[in-house]
């Protein structure tokens, strides 16, 4: 067998740290120490798994042929052994995926920034309010102003009608 031996964790455990938040690092600490456990229980195992002495199992068994049988069905026998790299494809994938996700928010979120920034710089120079007279109102809020050839706060005239019918 070729499987490779696992020597350390490839996983950067201070990067997860910093990024936990307060009331779930018991539960980290915890899964920390069963993952950090489990690699000191792998790594005190050998690398090979010990060679079976077919030849003593052949002098001491006394039926003929028996180890014989054993040792062509052991050997017959394969385990296959998952590619720690299986999935890495598919991660860098959707890493990619993510980060163009990411840039795309970015140059969208500039792009509102921007816009927010002209809008707060329009507010900053505009006359006080306690300054502004209704014809500066008019000249820098035109969709919101009173009309000034026919000054109503609705456009349909309707608050200049009277309410008796006449």
């Amino acid at each position: 067998m070729a499987a490779k031996r696992i020597t350390s964790s490839s996983f950067n455990w201070a990067k997860l740290a910093e990024r936990i938040p307060e009331h779930q690092k018991p539960t980290y600490t915890a899964f920390k120490v069963k993952s950090d456990n489990y690699l000191r229980r792998m790594l005190a195992n050998p690398a090979q798994p010990p060679q079976i002495d077919w030849q003593h199992y052949a002098n001491t068994v006394p039926i003929p042929g028996l180890v014989d049988s054993f040792r062509a069905q052991y050997e017959k026998v394969k385990i296959p052994v998952p590619s720690i790299d299986s999935a890495q494809n598919e991660l860098n994938q959707l890493e990619k995926q993510a980060e163009s996700d990411i840039a795309k928010f970015k140059q969208e979120s500039e792009q509102r920034i921007s816009g927010l920034k002209q809008q707060i710089h329009a507010i900053e120079s505009m006359i006080p309010v306690k300054l502004m007279t209704m014809e500066d109102f008019y000249v820098s809020n035109p969709e919101f102003a009173q009309k000034m050839k026919n000054p109503t706060v609705l456009d349909d005239g309707s608050e200049n009608k009277p309410k008796d019918g006449h």
